[in-house]
């Protein structure tokens, strides 16, 4: 097995490779030697990939270049090159083992030279033995869906793991382990570029008996989340979430009987419990490698704008971005949360909570932006419309939360439909009105589905 980051090295270089066979194929004639030493080159690019495969698999999704399994986002160098595979209709290339150096120089000049059809088809590429050049199937995407799904299920289940051992850290050691930290929150960070959406979605998976950890993970997620929507990325996206993962850190320090107990804190137990703020910051402080806004966020994350909050007595003329976007996310994740001495409020109702005070405990443009990115009815939940059918959000309307995108999965009668249909409830139909609305959502396990397998 290839260690990722050799992987990642060996991707990039085949990409490039590729990319100066095409670019010579382009300036020199077939027979040039500089056109030979670049398939050479290529041909050694492409043999460790062949060695642990029968096959390696290039394709471009967006702007974005996939080898096998990892995605290459904005690559340097390489806008060109996607230019090129995406005006000739190419989303997929894929190299078998066995693939001679005449097979790559046929690829080549085909990538180098060929026009799309006059109608704005893609050309037809030669038919190779080893080498295959074309467009994703219909049957192709569907799987592809449903692998990403697979794959951000394990991610997300993973991560409530890895926040298990780094609270267990904390509590037994006195520090959590940043290692571990850092490293779900890379793998989430890249995760929320690649597929902000459907990671979002999986933050609607209700665990009670993991609630501290899920709450870690989904706190973490639903701040980077915010944080990439106002065009935060790379190293200070990766703060944001771990200081988002943090937040609650100092509740290892809370005595269990007050942190497990089933009904409401009395005023007493509800100071100690207040004591986490600081508490958190402390171990923060006092750990290695940890970024100096998780400290920051830990202790600022229940004071609000207008003064209010906790730690009483401390007055901030402003508080960190970092700590705006975890108190939303801390809020909404809370309140949706089913608990013995609280039940899940529905996302709507949460919505209406943090906009009543928007502008005095929590920023109003943030909680707005919240709202669209969420949508009052997020994507992943169950809603009925007011057709009778049940249907699960697909995508969020931004500028009418209240009407998504939705995909119908059962009849009025309660009937799981064989082949789902899609509507989008903002479009107006050709006699006017509107296709539908929602009127309330669906617990999926009264309906007894999973609304994510529907995505």
């Amino acid at each position: 097995m290839i260690a990722s980051a050799s992987r990642a090295q060996m991707a990039d270089d085949l990409l490039r490779r590729l990319a100066a066979v095409l670019r010579s194929g382009q300036l020199y004639a077939s027979d040039h030697p500089v056109i030979r030493r670049n398939l050479d080159a290529m041909s050694d690019a492409l043999e460790p990939f062949l060695r642990a495969g029968p096959s390696v698999v290039i394709g471009v999704v967006g702007d974005d270049i996939i080898v096998d399994d990892l995605l290459l986002s904005k690559v340097d160098g390489l806008a060109g090159f996607v230019r090129r595979l995406k005006y000739l209709g190419v989303e997929r290339i894929t190299i078998d083992r066995g693939a001679s150096l005449d097979e790559l120089a046929t690829l080549a000049s085909a990538l180098a030279t060929m026009v799309p059809r006059s109608n704005g088809g893609a050309p037809e590429f030669p038919s190779l033995p080893h080498v295959r050049v074309g467009r994703v199937s219909a049957s192709q995407r569907t799987e592809n869906a449903t692998a990403d799904l697979g794959a951000f299920k394990r991610l997300y289940d993973e991560a409530v793991s890895a926040a298990e051992g780094v609270w267990e850290c904390a509590r037994t050691e006195r520090m959590p382990d940043a290692t571990v930290a850092r490293t779900m929150v890379d793998d989430l960070a890249q995760a929320v570029s690649q597929n902000r959406t459907l990671l979002l979605a999986l933050t609607t998976l209700k665990n009670y008996d993991n609630y501290t950890f899920t709450h870690m993970v989904n706190v973490s997620i639903l701040t980077m989340g915010q944080a990439r929507a106002l065009g935060i990325d790379g190293a200070l996206l990766r703060e944001f979430g771990l200081a988002a993962l943090m937040h609650d850190i100092g509740k290892v320090r809370t005595p269990l009987e007050i942190l497990q107990k089933p009904d409401r804190l009395t005023d007493d137990e509800f100071a100690i419990m207040r004591r986490h703020t600081v508490d958190g910051a402390e171990i923060l402080r006092a750990t290695p490698d940890i970024p100096t806004l998780a400290p920051v966020v830990a202790f600022e994350h229940h004071l609000r704008i207008d003064g209010s909050g906790y730690p009483r007595g401390i007055t901030r003329r402003s508080l960190n971005l970092g700590t705006m976007l975890c108190s939303v996310a801390d809020v909404y994740d809370a309140m949706r949360s089913q608990r013995s001495y609280q039940k899940a409020f529905p996302s709507d109702r949460i919505l209406e909570v943090l906009k009543q005070s928007d502008g005095q405990q929590f920023d109003r443009h943030l909680v707005r932006r919240f709202s669209q990115l969420i949508g009052i009815y997020p994507v992943g939940n169950l809603v009925r419309l007011d057709t009778g059918e049940t249907a699960v959000v697909v995508k969020v309307h931004a500028p009418d939360p209240r009407r998504p995108h939705v995909r119908v999965a059962c009849d009025r009668s309660g009937r799981r439909l064989d082949a789902p249909y899609d509507v989008r409830l903002w479009e107006t139909l050709p006699g006017g009105g509107l296709p539908a609305s929602i009127v309330s959502p669906v617990d999926p396990a009264e309906a007894g589905m999973d609304p994510l397998t529907l995505l």
